[in-house]
Parts: structure tokens; sequence; C-alpha cells
């Protein structure tokens, strides 16, 4: 697996880390909370999002709940999606809880979506 990285990552050289950025956070908003009609990006659950210019990224997300019943596989999966996006060579996603996850991190269009306003 770390032979299959440094292939891609000596064949690619380096990439625009704003525009993955970009592709990155497009990719995200395809990804749904499994019990909020709202994808992750927009509902606020990555914390930290950062790419660099050899294609790595690195995601600190958290979920709305510890009690979430997807606690344990959800970050797997948004890696994985994450991974399937074109440039990136490595992904690494860490469940954060701190600050816990509120409401008020949600804009006005989506509290009026899910009623809340």
């Amino acid at each position: 697996m770390i032979k299959d990285w440094l292939d891609k990552v000596q064949h690619q050289g380096p990439v625009d880390a704003e525009a993955l950025k970009s592709t990155v956070i497009a990719k995200l908003k395809t990804i749904y909370d499994p019990e909020i009609p709202v994808n992750i990006y927009d509902l606020g659950l990555i914390y930290r999002l950062d790419v660099d210019a050899s294609g790595v990224v690195e995601i600190d997300m958290t979920l709305t709940s510890p009690a979430c019943p997807v606690a344990q596989t959800f970050p797997g999966s948004v890696e994985n999606t994450v991974r399937g996006v074109e440039q990136v060579t490595a992904v690494h996603v860490e469940l954060v809880w701190d600050p816990p996850w509120c409401q008020d991190v949600l804009s006005d269009e989506i509290k009026l979506e899910l009623g809340l306003l």
C-alpha cells in the first residue's frame, strides 16, 4: 500500500492544493448525514480540511452525536469517498468531539430547510 502511494505521488508531481481542496469540498457535499437530509459539509461536520501539494488530504470531522449509529464506520466511508478524487494521493480522517457539534454552525438557509427557523 505504501509502495502504491509512493508510485502515485512520484508520477503525479505537485498539484494545485487550493483547486484540489475545492474539488474535495465538492465531493464532501455529495455525502449526506444518515439521519439528517443535509450533506456533511453544509451540516458543519467538517472541522478541518487540509490539502497539500502532494495530494495528501487531512480531515477532522465530527458527528451530530457521539451516539450516532454510524460513528464507527462513517469516517471510513468519508475517507474512501475522498480517496476517489483524482489527484488525491492519501487521505486521513480523524473523528473529533471537541468542540461538540451544535445547530449554531448551520447557515440560516439550512436551518430553514430543516424547519428550525
